[in-house]
This record gives structure tokens, sequence and C-alpha cells, in this order.
């Protein structure tokens, strides 16, 4: 708690009642993303940890409230939320404290303003997946919903002045990383109805919907996943320009993401058709390793 405090002190984030909902937003970040947490909190300049904690905090929001009950339901409280971020960008002002760390994020960093902006407009995407056609459609996905809430946080940690090189290389990272999710959370997103590999994609490996709905690993469903996988390691690898193109103080936390994730794609792999009945997380130790080895090579300035 030491070091958060001192980050909120670096950031200059000194009011009682503001520091409190600060702390609520990291409370919320550190239980459901832990090694995401971790590594920002390893890795990020202290005056940015509280912002980066409070942009997670309204993407993860912003998740449960897309993902979460019938579709009546979400998309309800999704045009009531939108409504209420909206205000803030308006007035600066709100009643809700994941609104205030926003309004004071925004007040501190002004260009988080169009990201949220662009993120609002497109989200709704997640709230009409029912899954894939094929690849066109997934990649339409990243587009509109992907990439737009990654940059809630991206947007901080990236250069003032972009020409596009640096959104691009989020953009590749996200390719990689949504591909990921969804191979890797297939048994998780089966149960909400709806599957993140293109339909086109089950029937190149001659694997039925009803078959992978049903968690039975028929002939196709391995090289599946090792297909799906490799094609996420991959993206994943030609995005490795991006801690390049990210201001110097936040290339060691771009740099951990993908070796993270890379670490992960290894899991799913090792799991392979066994993803139909869980998520693959890699060990620990290994994803501590690469936090710690960026931290150390941050501190010497490499």
């Amino acid at each position: 708690m030491n070091a958060w405090n001192e980050s909120l002190d670096a950031a200059g984030i000194r009011e009682p009642a503001l520091r409190r909902d600060y702390d609520a937003q990291r409370r919320l970040v550190s239980r459901f993303r832990r090694t995401s947490y971790l590594a920002v909190q390893l890795l990020l300049p202290r005056p940015m940890l509280p912002h980066v904690v409070a942009a997670t905090a309204v993407m993860h929001h912003g998740d449960n409230l897309l993902d979460t009950g019938t579709k009546t339901q979400r998309a309800a409280r999704w045009a009531s939320w939108e409504q209420q971020v909206r205000q803030v960008l308006d007035t600066g002002v709100s009643g809700d404290p994941l609104l205030r760390t926003l309004a004071h994020t925004i007040a501190a960093h002004p260009r988080l303003r169009r990201t949220v902006e662009e993120y609002l407009s497109t989200a709704t995407a997640e709230l009409e997946f029912s899954g894939f056609h094929d690849e066109a459609d997934y990649q339409a996905y990243v587009d509109a919903y992907s990439l737009p809430a990654f940059m809630l946080v991206g947007a901080l940690v990236g250069p003032e002045n972009d020409d596009g090189s640096y959104r691009a290389a989020c953009r590749t990272f996200m390719d990689g990383s949504q591909r990921l999710d969804f191979v890797n959370d297939i048994a998780e997103d089966l149960r909400e109805g709806r599957l993140g590999i293109p339909a086109k994609t089950l029937e190149l490996f001659s694997v039925k919907l009803e078959d992978v709905a049903a968690g039975r690993e028929v002939p196709g469903v391995r090289e599946l996943v090792a297909h799906e996988v490799g094609q996420a390691r991959t993206t994943l690898q030609a995005a490795g320009e991006l801690p390049a193109l990210a201001p110097a103080p936040y290339r060691p936390l771009m740099g951990a993401l993908i070796e993270v994730e890379l670490l992960t794609a290894d899991a799913a792999l090792a799991r392979g058709a066994k993803l139909l009945r869980g998520s693959a997380r890699p060990s620990p130790v290994p994803a501590l390793r690469v936090l710690l080895g960026a931290r150390r090579r941050a501190r010497k300035g490499g």
C-alpha cells in the first residue's frame, strides 16, 4: 500500500475522497487482472499508475455491462452507462466513484477524451457479437471493439503525437491477444452461447459447433486449437515493434505484456483439446520472471 500511496502522491491525487475513489479501482483491477496489475505496479512510472488503473477499471466495467445478462438487459445497462460517461465528458462531474476517477484522469491527460469517445461510439459491437462467419468478421470485431477498448490504456502510455505507427502496432497486438483469448476461453464463451472462432475455420478442420459446445474432443479439435494458437502467436510476435514505438518510460510494460501473452499461448497449446473444459494459464513463476526481468532492465536503462 505504501507504493500505491506514493503513486497517488506522485500523480498529484491528494484530496482524500478522490484517493478513496482511486483505491476502489485499484482493488477491483488487482482482483480480476492479477498479472496485469502486478505488471503495471512493477513497471509503470509512479505518476502514471493510478491513471492506468482507472482506465483499466473503465474497460472492465464496460466488458461486464456488455457481457452479462440477456441482450435486452445488457443494452439497457450499456445505454445508461454511456449516457453517464458522456455526461462526465461534458461536465467533469459525477456521483459515481469510477467516473470521478475517469474525469480526473482525463483532466490530467486530455488526449484520453478522444479515446473514450471512440470507445463509446463502437463498443456496441460487443453487444451485438454472437459469433463470426469468417475471418473478415473477426477482423471487423477487432477494429470495432478490441482495439478501442485497449486504447483506453494504450493512449495513456503512447506517444503524444502518433503518426499512426503506434496505433497500428497496438492493433497487431490486440489481433493476437484477442484471438488467443477466444481460443483459450472457448469453454466459457460457449457457456454464454457464443464462439469467437469463425464458423469457416471450424469447417476447415471438420469440427462441428455442436461437438465443441458439448465438449467432445472429436478429431480435428486439437488441430483447430493448434491453428488458432499458432496464428495468435505469430501475430503477437509481429507486435514486437510495439515497445520501441512507445515513450521510453512505458517500453518495459509493453514488452512484458507481449511476453506474458506468449507464455499464455504456450500454456493454451499444451492444454490442447482440453480447452473445451477450461482455460489455460501460464505458470506464475515464468510470468513473474518476465516481469522482474523487465524491471531489472528498466532500472539499468536497457
